[in-house]
């Protein structure tokens, strides 16, 4: 199946307030959300692999967010909420007035929407929430690289680009499928160790960013404050 691409004039597009006291949100702890509503159209689906759809939405002027953020993704017809991460950069949102969103097939409602019944013109309205996000970057060169969402597969590129900068690591200990060969040279089988935590922390620079499941990261803070790492330096979001 060939991927679809469109592109379409940015819509004028207006903010509303969220006035959906039904709709089932979807859980992501005591979040910070924004109060604005906003409309987008998709202006592209792009087929990434067999389960996953990268959407294009365009969006309002006004509409904004951080590297790290999340979208409510409310569709009409449809009373649950999805909620989705945003795999574009604020740059790309700059430049063209679009976010992209990478949505894995399942049977949530939300996402089997966007697998099954979504189209090029699709109307949706979206709301930016979470506190676990990266501030752009003071040096200029890395705004693009560092602070705007890359996908997974183009994250090497950043180590090798800036290798006095980043480093990447990937432990996979579950794989369903083979792993990109990008991704190969700077692959682990298994889980991390806290030898290989303990090399990469520096109780008085290092800040931590965590991302998954409660046990996971309750028991990787846990870890990281065993070796001095200050409470304030480890940042996370609970999803469940």
């Amino acid at each position: 199946e060939r991927p679809v691409f469109v592109v379409l004039r940015r819509p004028k597009l207006q903010p509303i307030v969220s006035g959906r006291r039904s709709a089932v949100l979807p859980a992501a702890g005591p979040q910070l959300r924004h109060t604005a509503l906003y409309p987008a159209q998709v202006c592209g689906i792009i087929n990434e692999s067999e389960t996953v759809k990268r959407l294009r939405l365009a969006v309002d002027p006004d509409f904004s967010f951080k590297a790290g953020q999340w979208v409510d993704f409310f569709i009409p017809g449809v009373e649950t909420v999805g909620g989705f991460s945003m795999c574009s950069s604020p740059g790309l949102l700059q430049r063209e007035g679009v976010v992209e969103l990478a949505v894995k097939y399942t049977k949530h409602p939300p996402a089997h929407w966007v697998h099954t019944a979504c189209t090029v013109g699709s109307e949706v309205a979206m709301r930016v929430g979470g506190d676990f996000f990266f501030e752009p970057v003071s040096v200029r060169p890395l705004r693009g690289s560092a602070a705007g969402g890359r996908r997974r597969r183009d994250q090497p590129l950043v180590c090798r680009e800036f290798p006095d900068k980043f480093s990447c690591d990937f432990y996979v200990t579950q794989p369903s499928t083979d792993v990109d060969l990008n991704l190969q040279p700077f692959l682990s089988r298994g889980r991390i160790t806290e030898e290989e935590l303990r090399a990469h922390v520096d109780p008085r620079r290092t800040l931590c960013f965590l991302c998954g499941p409660p046990p996971m990261i309750e028991a990787i803070s846990k870890t990281l404050m065993d070796f001095g790492l200050p409470k304030d330096r480890i940042l996370f979001e609970k999803w469940w």
